[in-house]
């Protein structure tokens, strides 16, 4: 399957004339001629067509899906939906793009519906179409889009390089979709339902704490900017202040105490031992240039 020279140029620009429509509501402004761009229309009962379990989109927005349902009750549905023969079951189809005027179709109450057939799509197609359909026309939830690049790739062992060019995206947009699955599901379940946009998503995958960073973007309503410093800020932290926080949990025994004692009486100056199973360090405090004199002085007659 990975040699498909036609799929590698994209299937946007040629989206529009396989399904018969690009517009944002799957309905068209005025009647069509029975035969589309994609092939002869047939009438079919609504109860052979079946949804694709592997469609990408999960998500309908109930308000739209309502308005295209009084829509489709009152002209029924004028566009064709794209289907193909279910696989392995005789005489029904299976969608290939349309699932929602077909969701519409069954609220209205109708029992034929209009349909494209197409017998020469196989899964990796039907996967694509699905994906560069919805993707168009903003359909998607970002995890939705990032699960639909992910199936090409590990299904249909595709490279990064050929779903961007199939979704007419670039390669570092499909790579920063993906990543987002990489996030613990409480902030994925943040993303799904629009409480963090992609862009604070993105800024979480760097942080020590995705879920506990998330909450406190929420609600601080931080910009993406925002959270972007605020990442930044805790891992530099993180990273330049270890032995701090080592200091200030690990007490120190007696013995450590009492040498620290005896060095600064004998020095004159404070005197701080850390040590961690016979390792560690000597740190002494000086305050003015003729102290560090001092300390050199010792140094080097010793």
């Amino acid at each position: 399957m990975s040699d498909l020279p036609p799929r590698t140029r994209g299937l946007g620009r040629g989206l529009s004339a396989l399904i018969g429509d690009s517009e944002p509501l799957a309905v068209d402004r005025t009647e069509r001629p029975g035969v589309s761009e994609a092939g002869p229309t047939t009438t079919v009962p609504i109860e052979l067509v079946r949804r694709n379990a592997d469609q990408p989109r999960r998500h309908f927005n109930e308000a739209d899906l309502e308005e295209l349902t009084a829509s489709v009750r009152e002209r029924g549905v004028l566009v064709p939906i794209l289907v193909r023969p279910m696989p392995g079951v005789a005489g029904e189809y299976q969608i290939v793009a349309g699932e929602r005027r077909w969701r519409a179709a069954q609220r209205a109450g109708l029992h034929q519906i209009p349909v494209v057939v197409r017998a020469d799509l196989d899964d990796l197609m039907v996967l694509e179409i699905a994906i560069v359909e919805n993707v168009q026309r903003a359909d998607l939830t970002p995890l939705e889009e990032a699960m639909g690049y992910k199936a090409l790739i590990e299904r249909f062992g595709r490279s990064q390089d050929d779903v961007a060019k199939t979704v007419g995206k670039s390669r570092s947009h499909v790579a920063n979709m993906i990543r987002l699955l990489a996030l613990p599901e409480a902030v994925r379940e943040h993303l799904a339902e629009g409480r963090l946009t992609p862009g604070h998503a993105r800024a979480l995958l760097t942080s020590p704490d995705p879920e506990g960073f998330a909450r406190e973007v929420i609600k601080g309503d931080l910009s993406v900017r925002q959270t972007e410093a605020l990442v930044r800020k805790a891992a530099e932290y993180w990273s330049e202040e270890p032995t701090v926080v080592r200091t200030i949990v690990r007490p120190k025994d007696a013995d450590t105490r009492a040498l620290e004692q005896d060095i600064t009486e004998a020095l004159g100056l404070t005197v701080t031992v850390d040590d961690t199973g016979g390792k560690g360090e000597v740190r002494i405090t000086y305050k003015t240039l003729e102290q560090l004199d001092e300390i050199c002085r010792r140094l080097s007659r010793a």
